[in-house]
């Protein structure tokens, strides 16, 4: 696991991250939040108090454990499709970028120990909607438009950027080589359907081998998020070098697909400890797996009992 300014973990330490922090701030804070954007949260003039009160529990949680925990900042929106349709031009979102990481690196300064490293990531998001690939770029065209957000992080303390909900691997290559460009570490995490393929309908293992084909392994590796274990879980157990590649999961905490969940008007929170159970399963078949943490649905409860299991089962 590569940092830039961050040592690299251990091979047997886990690292949290946060759970579902638009679905938390939407469905438990009643906060709107136009597009899912987090980030329209810094106009507010309450905004950064609201993400530091979101992420001192789960840093806490880390601490208390000795665990490691990526301060993720909140520009998953932050790219120049999106910003465009909130009304923000490019100056407005590198501020806000710029602004994320400022606070990460506050949280970082207040917080972190030797027995926990806080790593800094700049969150990065898919052109399209992330559940539906919709206009499909050539991984040229995504490096093209990738490498403005990445190069923004690349000026600041971030010590890597991670592109969360990726639905095809074209786009994912082209970050990768934006990523190189700007000498950034870069994690690839791509979503699943509910039948552990990519909403393209393309096989897991085939777009994790033809990003590492195409970009000489360059990502320090891959995650998921945004689906829940139980529909991927037989795609890990159907093993392959690719496996190795994975590094992280951050799970949905509802087994409803993703179309189920844009047309839900309630969350569906699931049940905390049978997430946690099916989170450290995967830990049979993925060994690989150090970053955990949630996606749409999950809280710091959920987070908690997923570290505890997770850590158990390591101890093993």
């Amino acid at each position: 696991m590569k940092y830039r300014n961050s040592p690299d973990l251990p091979e047997d330490k886990i690292c949290l991250t946060d759970g579902g922090l638009e679905t938390v701030l939407v469905f438990e804070h009643g906060i709107d939040l136009p597009e899912f954007a987090s980030f329209t949260l810094f106009k507010r003039e309450d905004g950064e108090q609201l993400f530091r009160d979101y992420l001192q529990p789960y840093i806490d949680l880390a601490v208390e454990l000795k665990s490691a925990f990526q301060l993720v900042d909140c520009g998953w929106r932050a790219n120049p499709a999106w910003g465009q349709k909130l009304g923000m031009n490019q100056n407005q979102l590198e501020t806000v970028i710029r602004d994320s990481i400022g606070l990460m690196k506050s949280l970082r300064e207040e917080n972190e120990t030797p027995d926990s490293p806080m790593p800094i990531i700049g969150c990065i998001g898919p052109r399209g909607d992330g559940y539906i690939p919709g206009e499909m770029m050539t991984a040229a065209e995504a490096t093209e438009y990738h490498h403005t957000q990445i190069g923004i992080l690349s000026d600041t303390v971030a010590d890597a950027v991670t592109a969360m909900t990726l639905s095809y691997p074209g786009e994912a290559i082209g970050i990768i080589e934006a990523a190189r460009a700007c000498h950034m570490p870069v994690t690839i995490s791509f979503t699943v359907e509910t039948d552990g393929r990519l909403p393209n309908g393309e096989p897991l293992a085939e777009a994790i081998d033809k990003c590492d084909s195409e970009t000489g392994d360059y990502a320090t590796g891959y995650m998921i998020n945004c689906a829940h274990p139980t529909h991927f879980a037989e795609t890990f157990r159907g093993g392959g070098d690719w496996i190795n590649r994975i590094r992280g999961i951050r799970a949905n905490a509802s087994t409803m697909s993703h179309e189920e969940l844009d047309q839900s008007e309630t969350l569906d929170r699931g049940t905390p400890q049978n997430l946690a159970s099916e989170m450290a399963e995967l830990l049979d078949v993925a060994p690989g797996i150090q970053i955990i943490g949630g996606c749409c649905g999950t809280d710091f409860e959920h987070i908690r009992e997923i570290a505890a299991a997770v850590l158990e089962k390591k101890r093993k």
